[in-house]
């Protein structure tokens, strides 16, 4: 009984002495917990049930728990082995004063219980209070009333425990093996065994710069959104291979190029730190390239999700430019004399007037650009030929003069041209074996949400008469036969009603089409409005979520390296104010070392933005925001914002490093 409470009194005391490094730690582990229950705990919450897009609410917070799972898990390992690797020269001590290795092994097994206890506990206890607060955050955000009362859920705390008893008995059993495995002389001198200079390793730095250069490449080639979409992973995992690369290989060789530069390394303060941080740079270049990674996708999360909820209304009204729009297919006059008197019969039935009324009949298909000529055969449609696949848009000479008031000719072999991505570089289109000549590209097109909806390049193609277009349209159904496409009635209209109204007329207009078997569509944009909110404040939420968790890791990862630094380098500094050296050139010599490797993450993640801002922007039209000023905008913002909050990380990182070393 005394020997478990001697062992347990020296875990305790161990924990209280590294109190410095262990904290952080602590606080680190009730985060992530607090963070995981909270989101699993609104995923079960039935409350979400009444909100705007139930569905993608639950579905974003599950995958939120996901990310969250993953990351503590591969977070709190990397982080314990950062203070199992300072407690070495206290284990080999123990162990050559008498105690035996699974003495030494219990007092860890004890510390990690304590730890896993306070952490656990702290968490959920601090996820239980603040779970209330994200609750009415997205209540706000996806404009919903809240319902009052405090929620605890049970399902959450014991999943919660489970997760993180599992992640601490893994974390255990590494530092088990690694106790098991070590020898107590190496343990007792591994903090004062010196390193040699590593070498300039240049096949690793070259083999970095093309893994980055390719991750450039293609986020600057894409023009597409569908192949940016496909493309994304495989340029992600190129600029992290060639940021890890770079930071192990790359940063050796740029410190030794500044010592090789005399009027920069012959000041005593640049001397002291690039011949200190050469040495240390392979431990640091790990510790460098995470934050580096963990920057970059805070910046490209956060900048993304604000700027589609930023863009929201403006996304809406650009993909719905009316307010009820009806489509039927192969129209004819009893059709679409049916459909106006519903529609007619609704708004008088609901007091609504009409406004901005637009009516056309068109045809659209997809086909595949090869250089102008349009390929139908669906053989050659795969992942390699996404960029080239586009969409056809037919409206007859009649209806574009009707809509435009613009009078124009055009032969049976003519057409007018527009697309909504880029520009069209041929003179000509070849489509079933006929070539038309492109008589006039126009400026501008009918806006009707089409443009914006599609995530392909669209052609939007004015024919002379209705005989092309049924030509057309027989000849895609010889080669679509039941996935053809067919000719469409587009009837669409604003009311003189506000939101909830128009919600009503859109019901009752779906149910009236429905009794009278309309073969057709019919979507409002005030019911659509639900669908955006649901999605991008889910992106939002999740966003800012993982933004947090990314951040204070990489503040922890900071905090970490310069303690450690700072323990490492205070001997040597201690010894070189002994010869002489001054407070003030100490300071200098802190600030140089810290500026010279502290600033590289950021300014590297701002070039990854950089070069990642057209490949993102590609991705963000398939959610419907073309708004490209916006999205620069948001990320110039956000990126400001970090960096005076990384700069704030600097100061007080810099002084904590200052005192260890002066004492």
């Amino acid at each position: 009984m005394g020997n478990k409470y001697f062992y347990a009194k020296i875990a305790f005391e161990n924990i209280k002495k590294n109190s410095k490094t262990y904290i952080p730690y602590i606080l680190t582990v009730i985060l992530n917990v607090g963070m995981f229950y909270i989101v699993h705990s609104l995923s079960q919450n039935k409350n979400i049930d009444l909100m705007i897009g139930a569905d993608t609410i639950r579905y974003f917070l599950s995958m939120g728990n996901v990310i969250i799972a993953i990351f503590s898990f591969i977070f709190l390992f990397y982080t314990n082995s950062f203070l199992m690797k300072r407690r070495n020269k206290e284990f080999g001590l123990f162990n050559i004063l008498g105690m035996e290795k699974r003495h030494i092994l219990k007092i860890i097994a004890l510390e990690t219980l304590y730890i896993m206890f306070i952490g656990i506990i702290g968490g959920i206890l601090s996820g239980i209070l603040l779970d209330k607060l994200m609750y009415l955050c997205i209540g706000r955000m996806f404009q919903t009333k809240v319902i009052l009362g405090f929620y605890i859920s049970f399902d959450s705390i014991i999943t919660t425990i489970i997760l993180f008893s599992v992640i601490f008995f893994f974390i255990y059993l590494r530092s088990r093996i690694q106790i098991r495995l070590s020898n107590p002389t190496e343990l007792l001198k591994s903090s004062s065994v010196g390193e040699k200079e590593p070498r300039t390793k240049w096949l690793s730095t070259i083999i970095g710069m093309i893994s980055l250069f390719a991750g450039y490449y293609i986020a600057i080639t894409t023009k597409n959104p569908l192949t940016a979409f496909g493309l994304f992973f495989v340029a992600v995992i190129c600029v992290i291979i060639g940021t890890y690369l770079l930071f192990s290989s790359g940063s050796i060789a740029l410190l030794k190029g500044l010592k090789k530069n005399k009027n920069y390394y012959y000041q005593s303060y640049h001397f002291i730190s690039v011949s200190g941080m050469i040495y240390r740079m392979k431990q640091n270049a790990v510790g460098l390239a995470n934050i580096c990674v963990l920057c970059t996708m805070v910046l490209v999360m956060i900048s993304s999700t604000i700027s589609l909820w930023v863009g929201i209304d403006n996304m809406i009204d650009t993909k719905y430019p009316r307010e009820i729009v009806t489509t039927i297919s192969q129209p004819n006059v009893q059709k679409i004399r049916q459909l106006q008197s519903v529609i007619n019969q609704t708004l008088e039935e609901k007091n609504a007037h009409k406004k901005d009324e637009l009516t056309y009949t068109y045809l659209t298909f997809t086909a595949l650009n090869m250089n102008g000529s349009y390929s139908t055969d669906t053989s050659y449609f795969n992942v390699t030929s996404l960029d080239k696949i586009e969409n056809l848009f037919f409206l007859t000479l009649d209806e574009y003069q009707k809509i435009n008031q613009d009078q124009k000719t055009l032969k049976d072999d003519e057409v007018l041209l527009y697309t909504n991505r880029g520009e069209y570089e041929y003179s000509t289109i070849k489509l079933f074996d006929h070539k038309y000549k492109i008589k006039e590209k126009l400026d501008d097109f009918i806006n009707n949400g089409y443009m914006a909806s599609d995530i392909a390049t669209s052609q939007f193609i004015v024919v002379k008469d209705e005989k092309i277009l049924n030509e057309l349209y027989e000849k895609q159904k010889e080669v679509y036969q039941d996935k053809a496409s067919k000719i469409r009635y587009y009837y669409g209209f604003n009311t003189d009603k506000n939101e909830q109204e128009n919600k009503e007329i859109y019901n009752l207009l779906l149910r009236k089409m429905g009794k009278n078997e309309f073969n057709g569509s019919i979507e409002s944009r005030s019911e659509e409005k639900g669908g955006f909110i649901g999605l991008f404040a889910g992106l939002l939420f999740l966003g800012i979520f993982l933004s947090v968790l990314f951040m204070i890791a990489a503040i922890l990862i900071i905090y970490y390296k310069q303690i450690s630094e700072g323990y490492e380098d205070k001997e040597r500094f201690e010894i070189m104010q002994k010869v002489g050296m001054d407070q003030t050139l100490v300071k200098k010599s802190i600030r140089s070392q810290i500026l010279t490797v502290f600033l590289l993450p950021p300014v590297v993640a701002g070039i990854h933005v950089i070069f990642a801002f057209s490949f993102v922007s590609k991705i963000l039209e398939i959610f419907g925001l073309t708004n490209i000023r916006l999205y620069a905008l948001t990320s110039f913002v956000c990126f400001i914002i970090f960096l005076m909050m990384y700069i704030m990380i600097y100061l007080l990182t810099a002084k904590s490093y200052y005192h260890i070393v002066k004492r």
